[in-house]
């Protein structure tokens, strides 16, 4: 079982993390690959040494498979950047995944409006065949 201080330190790291590297990804990365791309957020692994982090990529599939080419080609570099910012004897290992949390509920909820719209269009139809 996990200790809460070093609970709490992961979770600190992780936000310190999330914010640094989005930093670095909005105004310091050259690469023409990566567009408008927002962290998530950041899970780091239980040792420390590794973390993924989630991104959101504006635009199409075709951009966002650009956008993690990108963003795998400048893993060592953000590593580094984070390092340093953060004054970290070692970074973890940084891993880039696209997050499509945002599009499963967008989804969700189209689905659940559309069952919404059904049993509504339903409900009259049956409530005026029980009165006659």
């Amino acid at each position: 079982m996990e200790k809460r201080g070093r609970k709490y330190h992961r979770e600190r790291l992780g936000e310190a993390l999330r914010e640094e590297i989005e930093t670095i990804l909005e105004g310091e990365l050259g690469d023409p690959r990566i567009g408008l791309v927002n962290v998530s957020g950041v899970i780091l692994a239980e040792d420390g040494k590794s973390a993924r982090v989630m991104v959101n990529v504006e635009g199409d599939d075709a951009e966002a498979g650009r956008a993690m080419e990108g963003l795998s080609s400048a893993v060592g570099f953000v590593r580094r950047e984070v390092g340093t910012r953060l004054h970290l004897r070692r970074p973890p290992e940084l891993v880039f995944q696209l997050d499509r949390s945002a599009q499963f509920s967008s989804r969700v909820e189209e689905l659940l409006k559309r069952s919404k719209k059904r049993s509504a269009a339903r409900s009259p139809e049956k409530s005026s065949s029980n009165e006659g």
